[in-house]
């Protein structure tokens, strides 16, 4: 993975507005590279802290990162007892329909 893609991802996931959340494979879309949502995870994980990596959820709802959920309550969203977040699909910013 390439320094370029890494940074793409962390611009547009600085993007996502406190209490909303998006998932590896939006963030994957929304830099032109579809189907790259195992990468877009990589790049979470050595990410610099003004990244709220916390925000990048899996498609189906749940927390891939269990320690985030403290931070994600904190911009009053709801984790509920399975990791996954409460009204997701309400919740869920995709970029390429924002930006």
């Amino acid at each position: 993975m390439n320094e370029l893609f890494k940074q793409q991802v962390y611009e547009v996931t600085k993007l996502i507005p406190k209490g909303r959340v998006s998932t590896y494979g939006a963030i994957a879309k929304a830099v032109g590279y579809p189907n790259h949502s195992r990468h877009v995870g990589n790049a979470m994980g050595g990410c610099p802290k003004d990244v709220p990596a916390h925000r990048v959820i899996s498609s189906s709802g749940k927390l891939s990162v269990p320690s985030f959920r403290e931070r994600l309550e904190k911009e009053d969203v709801v984790v509920q007892e399975n990791w996954k977040i409460k009204d997701f699909k309400k919740l869920f910013w995709n970029p390429l329909d924002e930006l």
